[in-house]
C-alpha cells in the first residue's frame, strides 16, 4: 500500500479575532477543517470548551511512551489531488482535524421508504435518537482502541511497527473528532453532553466501560495489536460503510472520509501478520519443527489461537443476526448496507426472506427463513467474512512459499466459535462447527483459544527494538517504507 504526499490548501479563513485578552484557536491551522469553523462561532465555543478535555484525555490514556517526534500523516485539506501531509510531530500537537468527503452534486437517500428523497443536511426530528445512538456507537469505539493499545510502544519490534502504531492511534483520534463534530454541531445540549461521555468511559473500567465488548478486551502484545488491525478495524471498515450510506447527509460525508484513513490500520494489520507468518514459516522450514519458540519465533498455533479469538471478538461486533433495530434503521435511511448502490434488488427489502443459522436443542446447526430486513447484520457479516478469507489467503502463501505441508494453515474458525452475541451465544462450538457440552469446551478451549502459558511465551518475546532498521525476531521487515523513505529511516526520535 502506497502513500501519496499532498498540496496543502486553505479551506477556511482565520478566526475572528476577539475583543478581550483570550486564547483563540487558529481554526484554519490548529484544527484543519472543511466544515466552515473558522466562521460558526457556536461551533467553536463548543469545540474549544471540549479540546481540553480531549487533550487530558490524550495526555492520560493516550500512548505511554514518551517521544520527541514522529513521522507522522495528517489530513490538512480534501480533495481528489491529495489528502495527507507528512511531517515529524510531536506527538501531543498533532493536528486532530475535521472533514467531510466532497460531494459531485446533490444526493439522493438510496434505500428504505425516504429513497429518492433529497438527503438530510439537518437531522430529521423523528430519527433524533436513533442517529444520536449511532453516531456514539461509533464515537466510543475510536478513543477505545487507543487506551487498548497506550502500552505497546514499550514492546516495539522496530520503530517502523512503533510509527505505524501511533499513526493508527492519531487517526482513531481524529475519527473521535469526527463523531464529535457531529454532536457538536447537530445535536445541541444532548449532543455536547455525549460528547463529553465519550471522554468518561474507559476500556474496560469497571464502571463506566466502552460501550461494544471488544473494546473493553486488553491488547496484551503485538501479536494482539496486528490481529485487532486486521480484524476489528475491519469490522470498523465495514460498519463505517453502512453509515457512508446514510440518509443523514454529514454522517455520510464523515464516514466516507473515515473510510481513507481505516484502509492503513488494516493494512497494518494485514502486512503485520503476514511478517509473523512468514519468519514462522522461516524458522519452521529451517528447524524442521513446529517448537519454535525457542528460536526467537512465534509457533504457527499460537498465531491461530490469536487469530480464533479476535476473530471471534469482532463477529461479536455485529450484534445478532436478526434485530430489528437494524431493520427500523435500514427503513429510515439512516444506515444502509456495504456497497448498497451495487445491489440490484428494490433496495426495500419488504417482500425479500433470508436464511439465518439455528442451534437446536439436540446441538445440531440449521437454518432458518425470516424476513430479510431483519437479517441485515448477518448481510453485513457475511460481506466481512469473505473479506477476512482473502486476507488468510495472503498468509497461508507464506507457508507455501516456505515448503510446508498442507497441514501447515491458518483457518478461519466456525462462525459460531466463541460467541457471545446472537444465535450462538450460551453454546459451545469448535471451531470445525461441532456443538459440544460445556465440560468438553472446557476441556479443549486452551486448544484453540490463547491461554496464559500462550501470553507469558508471546510476552517474552516483546522486547523493544529502538534502532533504526533494527527488527525482533519473530517478524520480517516490511518489504518497503512509509511514503518511499527507506525501511532503516529513524520513524520515531526519542
Amino acid at each position: 500500500m502506497s502513500d501519496s504526499d499532498i498540496e496543502e490548501a486553505e479551506l477556511t479563513g482565520p478566526a475572528p479575532q476577539p475583543a478581550g485578552p483570550v486564547s483563540v484557536i487558529d481554526y484554519s491551522e490548529r484544527i484543519p477543517n472543511n466544515v466552515g469553523l473558522a466562521t460558526d462561532r457556536k461551533l467553536q465555543r463548543a469545540l474549544e470548551s471540549w479540546q481540553p478535555a480531549f487533550l487530558d484525555w490524550w495526555a492520560a490514556l493516550g500512548p505511554s511512551l514518551p517521544t520527541r517526534d514522529v513521522y507522522l500523516r495528517t489530513a490538512i485539506a480534501i480533495g481528489r489531488d491529495g489528502w495527507a501531509s507528512w511531517a515529524r510531530v510531536p506527538m501531543e500537537q498533532y493536528r486532530w482535524g475535521i472533514f467531510l468527503s466532497e460531494r459531485d452534486g446533490p444526493r439522493q437517500i438510496g434505500f428504505g421508504q425516504h429513497m429518492g428523497e433529497p438527503a438530510w443536511r439537518e437531522v430529521p426530528g423523528e430519527y433524533r435518537s436513533e442517529l444520536r445512538r449511532l453516531i456514539v456507537v461509533q464515537g466510543d469505539t475510536e478513543p477505545a482502541s487507543v487506551e487498548q493499545q497506550r502500552h505497546l510502544g514499550a514492546t516495539a519490534p522496530s520503530l517502523y511497527d512503533l510509527r505505524n502504531l501511533f499513526q493508527v492511534n492519531v487517526e482513531e483520534g481524529r475519527h473521535l473528532w469526527a463523531m464529535v463534530y457531529l454532536l457538536h454541531a447537530y445535536f445541541g445540549r444532548d449532543g455536547r453532553e455525549e460528547a463529553g461521555q465519550l471522554l468518561r468511559r474507559h476500556s474496560g473500567h469497571p464502571d463506566s466501560p466502552r460501550i461494544l465488548g471488544a473494546f473493553n478486551e486488553e491488547t496484551t502484545d503485538w501479536l494482539s495489536f496486528f490481529m485487532f488491525t486486521y480484524f476489528t478495524d475491519r469490522d470498523g471498515k465495514y460498519q463505517l460503510g453502512t453509515l457512508k450510506e446514510s440518509g443523514f447527509d454529514p454522517l455520510s460525508r464523515s464516514c466516507e472520509f473515515m473510510l481513507r484513513e481505516e484502509a492503513h490500520h488494516m493494512f497494518v494489520g494485514t502486512t503485520g501478520v503476514q511478517r509473523i507468518v512468514a519468519r514462522t514459516a522461516q524458522v519452521m522450514a529451517e528447524r524442521g519443527t513446529d517448537d519454535i519458540w525457542r528460536y526467537g519465533a512465534i509457533p504457527l498455533g499460537t498465531v491461530q489461537k490469536y487469530l480464533n479469538l479476535q476473530y471471534s471478538l469482532s463477529l461479536d461486533l455485529f450484534g445478532s443476526e436478526t434485530s430489528s433495530n437494524a431493520a427500523a434503521y435500514f427503513t429510515a435511511g439512516l444506515k444502509g448496507r456495504w456497497m448498497e448502490g451495487r445491489r440490484t434488488d428494490d433496495h426495500v427489502l419488504t417482500a425479500v426472506t433470508a436464511q439465518v443459522p439455528v442451534v437446536a436443542a439436540d446441538g445440531t446447526l440449521s437454518e432458518r427463513t425470516v424476513p430479510a430486513l431483519t437479517a441485515l447484520n448477518l448481510d453485513l457479516r457475511d460481506e466481512y467474512v469473505a473479506d477476512c478469507e482473502r486476507g488468510l489467503r495472503k498468509w497461508n502463501l507464506e507457508l507455501d512459499k516456505a515448503g510446508l505441508g498442507p497441514d501447515a494453515r491458518l483457518t478461519l474458525p466456525h462462525p459460531g466459535f466463541n460467541r457471545n452475541v446472537g444465535v450462538f451465544a450460551g453454546h459451545h462450538v469448535s471451531p470445525s462447527g461441532e456443538v459440544l457440552d460445556e465440560a468438553e469446551w472446557t476441556r479443549r478451549a486452551g486448544d484453540w483459544l490463547p491461554t496464559a502459558d500462550d501470553r507469558g511465551q508471546v510476552a517474552g518475546l516483546m522486547v523493544p527494538h529502538y534502532e533504526p532498521g533494527e527488527f525482533a525476531s519473530w517478524l520480517t521487515p516490511p518489504a518497503v517504507g512509509i511514503n518511499d523513505l527507506p525501511v532503516e529511516y529513524d520513524y520515531v526520535r526519542f
